[in-house]
């Protein structure tokens, strides 16, 4: 793989977008988790299926139409949500649904034989061109500069939004600024894990980081490497096996955090038991 990397343009590309794209899910995952927003995520996701389709209908580039699903889906159901109208998880799976359905509905229009979909849907990390290398870079740039030029705001924001209202803090955007990074940042999946995984790449690794770190940007930072190393080793997976990239990536990215979450719950239960025992035997010696 190696070889191949300083040899051909697409296996360059890929190694940057899985860079790229580890940054993006390194931060805004731990956010979305922290906020408790991995369903809204998910539905942003599958809404944005939609403008691939209006893409490919309208002749325009389909990352553009979901750009623009994307976006409409996050600021609706954030509208909606504030008035408190319908319940937010039952907004979440009519855009999640419709969404997708749109994308169906939008190709199904289309004069002569319909579009591939399967790499909106799984990605192709090994197909991205230069122009969505581009893409990636630029949305993770004005993610990460939006994040870090308010981080202290963030921290407000996150952990106590009504602490945050209180001092004076625009909560009211920062909740819409929220939602439309968090838009982009699924476009900028897209190509690298899919739509369907894109969900389980935002969160798994940001996951894994919070059971072993505490400071926001301590996990964030562990969050980007972690994800940068699963994105590398599911692009080695793919390479040398053919299974699909996005497919490799998300599978060892869960698999490591799943395997996480039983180890940390093993070491809990083995300090309980070490508490309890040396509990007893205060209590026989006290005796």
């Amino acid at each position: 793989m190696l070889s191949a990397l300083f040899r051909y343009q697409f296996m360059q590309n890929a190694v940057l977008a899985g860079f790229f794209a580890s940054l993006l899910c390194g931060v805004i995952g731990v956010i979305i988790i922290e906020k408790k927003l991995v369903m809204m995520s998910g539905g942003i996701a599958h809404a944005s299926y939609g403008g691939v389709g209006l893409g490919y209908l309208l002749g325009i580039e389909p990352i553009l139409g979901a750009i623009g699903f994307a976006l409409a889906s996050a600021f609706g159901v954030g509208a909606l949500k504030r008035r408190g109208g319908a319940r937010a998880d039952v907004l979440i799976g009519l855009f999640w649904s419709v969404g997708m359905a749109l994308g169906i509905f939008f190709v199904a229009l289309m004069p002569g034989y319909p579009p591939d979909m399967s790499s909106y849907l799984f990605g192709n990390i090994l197909a991205v061109t230069r122009a969505d290398l581009w893409l990636i870079a630029s949305i993770t740039a004005v993610v990460l500069i939006v994040v870090f030029v308010l981080f202290d705001s963030w921290k407000a924001y996150l952990f106590d939004d009504e602490f945050a209202w209180i001092i004076g803090q625009p909560t009211v955007f920062f909740e819409y600024l929220l939602l439309s990074i968090i838009a982009l940042s699924v476009v900028a999946l897209i190509r690298v894990v899919g739509i369907i995984l894109a969900l389980a790449m935002l969160t798994a690794p940001a996951a894994t980081a919070s059971l072993f770190t505490k400071g926001l940007g301590t996990r964030m930072v562990v969050s980007a490497a972690l994800s940068t190393l699963f994105c590398w080793a599911g692009l080695a997976v793919s390479y040398y096996t053919g299974v699909s990239s996005g497919a490799a990536i998300v599978t060892l990215s869960g698999a490591v955090c799943l395997l996480s979450y039983g180890v940390r719950a093993l070491a809990a239960r083995q300090i309980q038991k070490h508490a309890a025992k040396t509990h007893a035997g205060g209590e026989v010696a006290g005796k």
